[in-house]
């Protein structure tokens, strides 16, 4: 009788597993602070035509 609640636990330990791995946010989706003022900085550049694609980028 205790091996099959350990069993059946066990099962129920699994499933939640599971679910946590399908609804686990990937950490590299996830900017830091920095990261996100960085970005931002980024996007600005581009808006304002500053900057630089990469294929001229990598032509030089």
């Amino acid at each position: 009788m205790e091996m099959e609640n350990i069993m059946k636990e066990l099962k129920e330990i699994k499933k939640e597993i599971d679910y946590i791995k399908e609804h686990m946010i990937d950490s590299d989706f996830i900017l830091s602070v920095e990261e996100e003022k960085i970005l931002e900085e980024s996007m600005k550049e581009f808006e304002e035509g500053k900057a630089i694609k990469l294929e001229d980028f990598e032509r030089k």
